[in-house]
């Protein structure tokens, strides 16, 4: 079985849970205006992908060190 990464799981679920919310609740919100609504879904797509954002480096600095330190088992081997 394929193992999925944080980077993947974690922003797909808060979009997915970011986009219902939206859908839910947006239209029977009257106390805020369309462009408030609109600002608060966009900052919230823009915080999922900077989490994304982050998650994936995060990763590849993981999967950098772990081949560093393989190499250098190898090395002294």
């Amino acid at each position: 079985m394929k193992r999925f990464r944080k980077s993947v799981i974690m922003p797909l679920a808060l979009f997915i849970y970011a986009t219902v919310m939206a859908i839910y609740f947006i239209p029977r919100n009257n106390a805020m205006s369309d462009t408030e609504k609109w600002i608060t879904v966009s900052a919230s797509y823009i915080i999922i992908a900077l989490l994304w954002w982050v998650l994936r480096k995060k990763e590849q600095m993981a999967a950098k060190h772990e081949e560093e330190m393989n190499n250098k088992m190898n090395n002294n081997k």
